[in-house]
């Protein structure tokens, strides 16, 4: 991987900084940084800097194009560099990628720990000013039932258990329009390692 070095323009930042709310700084800030880094990145690739005449050149500037990135402070827009052929590819984008799957992991979380679709897109917008409908939500915990298909049939009389525990916890549920109490009967087991684990619920 090229090694890049960064040169920030600190009177960009600072007017910047003078002239944003808080949480502005921040995304202006990163906007700044990452697109200068991306910049670097081309002129690492073209290996010619801007207007350079040099016969080790391999490609030429051509524009760029604005492209969203998600980051823990919000949605940003990024201008990122093209060149004439074509070939370059900022890391930047791969780089935060895992941003995207960090959210949507945190979505299913809230989802199986019992928010609500409308609370988690609530929630999103709120920490990451990204709009995600209802709809969406829904779909995305659709992932998980192949997940809890497999753990709900998966054969129990492969497994040894030394104790079997059955309680019941009480639910809200809404049944013919109505929201009604209903009880979840739970079984524990404590297996031959002698850690506990979910056998089954009804």
């Amino acid at each position: 991987m090229a090694q890049v070095n960064l040169t920030l323009d600190f009177e960009k930042l600072k007017d910047e900084v003078v002239n944003s709310g808080l949480n502005d700084v921040v995304k202006s800030s990163l906007v700044l940084i990452l697109n200068q880094y991306m910049e670097k990145e081309r002129d690492e690739h073209i290996q010619a800097s801007s207007h350079e005449r040099t016969s080790d050149r391999k490609d030429y500037r051509n524009g760029y194009y604005e492209r969203e990135l998600l980051m823990p402070s919000g949605n940003i827009r990024l201008d990122v560099p093209r060149t004439r052929s074509g070939e370059f590819s900022t890391e930047v984008f791969e780089k935060y990628k895992r941003q995207d799957k960090a959210l949507l992991i945190s979505m299913l979380e809230m989802v199986v720990n019992g928010v609500s679709t409308r609370k988690v897109s609530n929630i999103t917008e709120e920490l990451c000013g990204k709009s995600v409908s209802k709809s969406f939500v829904s779909d995305l915990t659709k992932q998980l039932d192949p997940i809890v298909n497999e753990w709900a049939t998966r054969p129990l009389n492969v497994m040894y258990f030394n104790y079997v525990f059955v309680d019941a916890m009480y639910i809200k549920v809404r049944e013919q329009n109505k929201v009604v109490s209903k009880a979840v009967y739970i079984a524990v087991g404590v297996n031959e390692n002698n850690r506990r684990e979910i056998i089954g619920l009804k």
